[in-house]
This record gives C-alpha cells, sequence and structure tokens, in this order.
C-alpha cells in the first residue's frame, strides 16, 4: 500500500462505517416491510399537504393507502407535467413542500418526444446518496480487491441545458459524482470536465486516457454498451494511445467543444507504454488486462441490455459483474446485493411502492398490491410515489419477482412497457416511431400508412424499418429521414446515435401485401375480428445478430 493510500485507510474506515450503519438499518427495514412503507406514505402526504397538487387531491383528508388510492388516480410524466411546468418556471410549491428548492432538474426523454424534467431536491438527493452508498458498500464488502483503489465512472454531464430560473438540467449522476464524500471522490480518476465534451470519440479517447496509468479497479457506468465503446475507442486508437502514454501528451481523435478541464495533466510513462505494446503485439489488440487490474464493473444486466454481456466477457474475461439496480430519473428502485443477477431488493425506504399485476396493467381500474403481498414468480409493473413529487407514477418498468428478503420482493427488471423498444437505454416509443415517420414521409413526399420497426442487436445494434416500398420513394432518403426525426423526438436516442451505440436505421423491403398477409394470419390465431385488430408499428422484442430471423 503506497503511503496516500495509508493516510486515507482512517479517513476511508470512518466513511465505511457510517455506510455500514445505512446498510444495517436498511436491510432490518425489511424485517417489517408493511409498517416501514405505510409510515413513508404518512410522511409524503404530511409534507405535500400544502402543495398545489396536494391541496387539488384533497392530501389533507388522506388517511392511509385506501383513501390515497381513491384520491389520486394512476398517473405518468403528462399527468404531473403541468405541475412540473411550474416547478420547473420557478413555482416549486405546485408539487414541493415549502423550503424545498430543486438543486437540478435530472433531464431524460419524454413519453411523446418532450423531455422530462425531474426536480432533485436536497431530499431527493439524499436518498439517492443512501442509495448508492448500500449499493458500494456491500460490493465493496463482497469483492475487497476494489478498496482504497481507483474509479472510472462514465456518465454525461449534469448541466446539458438550463431551467428558465438557471438551475442546471442534466444527469443527477453528475450531480451524485460531484456530492460524494471525499474520500470517494479521491478514488474517481476522470475529472468531472471531461463528461463535457461533445465528440463522442474525443470523450472515449480522453476518459480512457485518464485511466491508463492509474490503478483503475472499480469501472462503473449504467449502460454497459458505454464500457464497451470505451474499451473499443482505445482498441480503434490504440497507436495513438500509446503515443500519448510515453510522451504525457493528450491527442484524441475528434474535436473539443470547451477547454479541457484545467486539471488534465498527464506525465510521460514509457514504461506503460512498453506494456501497451507489448498485449498488443501478443493479442492483436488492447485489452483492459494490458493496464488495469480490474476487480469488478457495476452495470446494468437486465432486460435487453443482458445482450452485451457476451461482449464485456471477451473484453473483461471473468471480472464479476455487480448489477446497479433498477432506476432512473425518477429514483431507485432496488438495490442489488449479489453478482451475476439484475434482481435487487425492493428500495421500500425512499420509494412509496405499488404493483400491479401485469396481465392487468392494460385495465382501467386495475388490482393493486403493496410490496409485501407480491408472489414469487410473478410479473408487475411499478408505480411510485416519492420526495420528487411524483404520485402514483407508472413508470412503465415490468418486473419478476424471483425472491423475498424478509418481507419484501427480489425483483429484477424484464422491459418496458408493450409500447416502449430499448436496445441500449434509448427507450423509444410507439408513439415517436408513428410521429416521426408522419414527419419524414412529409418530407420525402411519400405516401407510407402502414410499417415495422423493430431493434436489432447487432455490430451495432440498430433499428430496422419494414415496410412495402412506395412508388417512386427514395427509399435511403426516408430511412435517412425517419431517423433524424426520431433524435429529434428522442434524446436519448439522438445520443446513442451520436455517440455511436446504436447505428442509423435500416431499411428491409417486403414484398408487396406482406403485411397484411401478417395481419390476417394474427388475427386468424387470434379469434378476433379485423375491426377490432391494432397494427403495432414497433415491435419491442430485440431481434437478434441473426438476419435470417
Amino acid at each position: 500500500m503506497g503511503i496516500s493510500r495509508t493516510i486515507l485507510k482512517p479517513l476511508a474506515y470512518l466513511a465505511g462505517k457510517h455506510a455500514s450503519s445505512q446498510v444495517k438499518t436498511f436491510l432490518a427495514a425489511h424485517k417489517r416491510t408493511r409498517d416501514v412503507q405505510q409510515r413513508l406514505l404518512r410522511q409524503l402526504l404530511a409534507a405535500h399537504g400544502e402543495t398545489d397538487f396536494g391541496r387539488d387531491h384533497g392530501f389533507a383528508h388522506v388517511k392511509g393507502h385506501k383513501d390515497f388510492k381513491s384520491a389520486v388516480p394512476i398517473g405518468s410524466y403528462e399527468t404531473l407535467r403541468p405541475y412540473m411546468r411550474r416547478v420547473l418556471d420557478g413555482q416549486t410549491t405546485a408539487l414541493l413542500p415549502p423550503g424545498e428548492k430543486p438543486l437540478m432538474f435530472s433531464m431524460t426523454s419524454g413519453t411523446t418526444g418532450k423531455p422530462k424534467y425531474i426536480p432533485v431536491t436536497q431530499r431527493f438527493l439524499a436518498d439517492m446518496q443512501r442509495g448508492w452508498n448500500i449499493f458500494g458498500l456491500k460490493t465493496l464488502q463482497d469483492h475487497k480487491a476494489g478498496w482504497l483503489r481507483g474509479i472510472l465512472q462514465i456518465s454525461s454531464p449534469m448541466s446539458e441545458k438550463t431551467s428558465p430560473t438557471g438551475l442546471p438540467c442534466g444527469a443527477i449522476s453528475g450531480l451524485l459524482a460531484q456530492t460524494q464524500k471525499k474520500i470517494v471522490r479521491r478514488m474517481y480518476v476522470v475529472p468531472r470536465g471531461v463528461y463535457s465534451i461533445a465528440d463522442p470519440a474525443a470523450k472515449y479517447y480522453t476518459i480512457l486516457r485518464c485511466g491508463v496509468g492509474r490503478d483503475v479497479a472499480i469501472i462503473t457506468t449504467a449502460n454497459p454498451s458505454s464500457t464497451i465503446k470505451l474499451i473499443e475507442t482505445g482498441q480503434l486508437h490504440a497507436e495513438r494511445l500509446i503515443r500519448d502514454v510515453a510522451d504525457g501528451s493528450l491527442t484524441p481523435p475528434g474535436e473539443f467543444a470547451a477547454p479541457l478541464p484545467a486539471k488534465l495533466r498527464f506525465k510521460p510513462n514509457r514504461a506503460m507504454a512498453q506494456r501497451l505494446e507489448k498485449g498488443l503485439a501478443k493479442d492483436g489488440r488492447l485489452l483492459p488486462r494490458h493496464f488495469w487490474n480490474i476487480a469488478f464493473l457495476t452495470n446494468w444486466t437486465g432486460g435487453t441490455l443482458k445482450l452485451y454481456i457476451r461482449r464485456l466477457r471477451e473484453l473483461f474475461g471473468d471480472v464479476p459483474i455487480r448489477d446497479i439496480g433498477l432506476l432512473a430519473s425518477e429514483g431507485r428502485f432496488s438495490i442489488p446485493i449479489a453478482d451475476g443477477t439484475p434482481a435487487g431488493l425492493a428500495e421500500i425506504t425512499s420509494n412509496f411502492l405499488e404493483f400491479i399485476p401485469a396481465a392487468c396493467h392494460e385495465q382501467k381500474d386495475p388490482p393493486i398490491l403493496l410490496a409485501d403481498e407480491l408472489e414469487v414468480g410473478e410479473e408487475y409493473f411499478l408505480m411510485l410515489s416519492n420526495w420528487a413529487g411524483l404520485w402514483r407514477y407508472d413508470i412503465d418498468d415490468c418486473i419478476r419477482v424471483v425472491d423475498r428478503f424478509g418481507q419484501s420482493p427480489v425483483f429484477e427488471f424484464l422491459s418496458r412497457g408493450p409500447h416502449t423498444a430499448n436496445i441500449t437505454g434509448e427507450k423509444i416509443t410507439e408513439y415517436q416511431v408513428v410521429e416521426a415517420m408522419r414527419r419524414a414521409s412529409r418530407r420525402a413526399a411519400a405516401a407510407v400508412d402502414r410499417f415495422v420497426v423493430q431493434g436489432r442487436f447487432a455490430a451495432p445494434p440498430h433499428y430496422e424499418l419494414r415496410m412495402e416500398t412506395p412508388d417512386g420513394c427514395n427509399v435511403a432518403a426516408l430511412t435517412g429521414l425517419m431517423d433524424e426525426e426520431l433524435c429529434q423526438l428522442n434524446m436519448e436516442y439522438q445520443s446513442k446515435r451520436a455517440g455511436g451505440r446504436l447505428g442509423p436505421i435500416r431499411m428491409v423491403s417486403l414484398d408487396t401485401g406482406k403485411l397484411e398477409r401478417i395481419e390476417q394470419e394474427n388475427i386468424r390465431r387470434r379469434n378476433g375480428r379485423s375491426e377490432q385488430y391494432k397494427h403495432k408499428y414497433l415491435l419491442t422484442e430485440i431481434l437478434s445478430e441473426n438476419p435470417a430471423d
């Protein structure tokens, strides 16, 4: 252990002791799940009684869950958007308790193409920090080789734009890193300013350059495709990277849209450069083991993202992978406590959770279950109420309960709802693909009334547009225009396209009458009526790499 780690050890002990207390408290809460959840609901209702939403829904008269269900209908971001708009404009008591002010707005793509803005208050931030502390300490307890060693985080900036009142709007991961304990911040190997580099090639190269030559033990990000892109960028620019390491320089491909962070300084490291050269000569490509000794990776592994695990294994071998849990801009909903599974323990201390049986999700008045009422092996859709001003918020995530811990469910993420497709975090909706085609066909002067869009996991992953080609239609132009419009409608799709994690939409021409025959066969198999059949423009099952399926 170096001198710096020796000095940090007492500080790490104190920080670990605090996190250990949080872990024990969290695990103990699951012995009395119903009581913990009911108490949290009472706290939320009492704190928000004087908000516009609370007055509009009679929170003063809500005494328990039964009253709560009657007072507040199941909702989504769109039902909350008028209140969120007022919060964004500075009228914070539309949704937040008096005195609660947003620190920032977590921003993500919305169902209809308009971004979602989630207010991040000090209370909401504290809940998110506690969840990460519990997750991080439990993982380090299981993998002690990562203790007091470098952390390479891949994230987005917390300020991609500003609200009307001047608050940052962007990724909450940026704020979480910025407000992390000092002892943990010292472990980060990438300065915050690097995440604001707009050019994807330059950004990934610079992140990698910051890590090579450092004792990186942990790579953490939400999406595994980011980790893969990081290593593949190094492979693509191996000679450039070796030269930069040897010279102590930084000459990334692409362009910088902003000045480099002042802390970005490198020393020549010829020994590491020689190590990279030997690894490249031996294996024909740069691999993480040539420059790092990784203790574990943390990223999502559930749903369609499990498709990336094979590629991670090709690059990292048998390095342990810990899923980071079901979390989003709206909060954290599970905390995994073991490797090799996307399943995590329900986060009952920060969110009041309700569940709709998956088979009943489309019903007008579905049955509602609480966290302690779920059955192992069954599938549900998740609803939440929490300190971000979200109420009975149907996040459209389908989960499967795989186990129980105390009185609580241990569940894994399966998929977004039946009208949402997701390959690498873009979460495009049927509305968005229909609107994108409407705009694209108008621009291309093409008459398109029936088509199908479906994702394919390939190199790179992409979406296929399957349709019968209209007479006189320039297929390449139409496909390109639809890709442009989908970027405009879905900021996550745009980000993944710009970063190279998604390829452009590819056209697959169908014989005349093909879609009609498929629909008639579907009607026949389901014993339905043609007037009741709804054409599905977006198929949510992701196809394999084999184009023959």
